[in-house]
């Protein structure tokens, strides 16, 4: 059974930095996507950032982009997200997931087609 544990959230202001990390137990050599949601109050859950194991492609969502790096320490079984220049719509418990079918990623990144979840940790941008 793959479990998932994130850590690494907290309060922040406005401009400041956090780097989250996801403990990966269970963990195999074949899973095809990993990657980190979120949900903000009263928004929709939203995928962040995915890394696709068979090429290491990375994706961000739009709001993101060139702000979080997403990353994975395969010895440490490990995911990453470093975010810089954080912005109160930030604002959220972040998720890291896992996938082993092959679900493509437009599945993945809207509709959370994942296969396990992590219980999330909360991230407050707030001044």
């Amino acid at each position: 059974q793959v479990q998932l544990v994130e850590s690494g959230g907290g309060l922040v202001q406005p401009g400041g930095s956090l780097r989250l990390s996801c403990a990966i137990s269970g963990f195999t050599s074949d899973y095809k996507v990993i990657g980190w949601f979120r949900q903000g109050p009263g928004k929709e859950r939203e995928g962040v950032s995915c890394i696709v194991s068979a090429d290491g492609s990375i994706y961000y969502t739009t709001s993101v982009r060139g702000r979080f790096t997403i990353s994975i320490d395969n010895a440490k079984n490990t995911l990453y997200l470093q975010m810089n220049s954080l912005k109160p719509e930030d604002t959220a418990v972040y998720y890291c997931a896992i996938e082993f079918q092959g679900r493509p990623i437009d599945a993945l990144m809207t509709r959370g087609e994942y296969d396990y979840w992590g219980q999330g940790t909360q991230v407050t941008v707030s001044s």
